[in-house]
């Protein structure tokens, strides 16, 4: 295992080390100590391998991942996970605003509450809360999955395309053309799976899905003059 004291490294020098990693490497696993809220740490890895961050983060930890599996043993400030294709961040506390922004692909687990426009024009990543989401979460959301286990905030949803969210608890409000939707097997297996990578045992059965109504965003040629 390679340990990294980002107070003695600097933030520059880890990235680099990191990487520097490829997909044939034998350093595998990595811990960053004294992380304190740095922002950018582990940014822009494309290496299947393990980071272990000590500590809260600050902006833009994680963002555009690709294989690397993240672990932050804080909290997360906001950004986190920016435009990740691959790969799976771990928040152990809370995650700021913005989470999983435009995300192709993914997964990222937050073990505390997310705040406002969590997973907000998503295109693919997988995001699964265990508390609580903040408001205009998945805001012109297009594809991918958001779980949450707790409460959502207002206009959750707002100009969604076809990404699917899945709420235990309550919905504050929808935004415009999000509509609760219809719980079908398929979308159970879905949630099932989701719920077990993340390691949270809460019944699929308890969620209520919702999704675009579809009428915001398609082109309607009978329509054609008020456009």
């Amino acid at each position: 295992m390679q340990t990294i004291d980002l107070t003695e490294t600097g933030l520059r020098e880890t990235n680099k080390m990191l990487h520097a990693q490829a997909a044939d490497t034998n350093q595998t696993v990595w811990t960053i100590e004294n992380a304190k809220g740095a922002h950018a740490i582990a940014c822009g890895l494309n290496a299947p391998i393990e980071v272990t961050i000590k500590g809260s983060t600050g902006y833009y930890c994680g963002g555009m991942n690709q294989q690397a599996t993240i672990n932050i043993h804080g909290s997360a400030g906001p950004g986190t996970g920016e435009n990740i294709m691959s790969g799976k961040i771990v928040i152990e506390g809370d995650a700021s605003q913005y989470l999983g922004a435009t995300g192709h692909g993914g997964l990222i687990v937050v073990k505390g509450n997310a705040s406002s426009r969590c997973g907000i024009s998503m295109k693919g990543v997988n995001i699964v809360v265990q508390g609580n989401i903040g408001h205009m979460s998945a805001f012109m959301g297009q594809s991918g999955n958001l779980v949450v286990c707790g409460d959502a905030g207002d206009a959750l949803g707002d100009s969604c395309y076809e990404a699917r969210f899945f709420v235990r608890g309550k919905v504050k409000s929808l935004g415009a053309d999000c509509e609760k939707k219809e719980m079908r097997p398929e979308h159970i297996a879905i949630l099932t799976e989701l719920l077990a990578e993340a390691g949270f045992d809460a019944k699929p059965e308890e969620f209520t899905r919702y999704g675009s109504a579809r009428k915001l965003y398609n082109f309607d040629v009978d329509n054609a003059a008020a456009y």
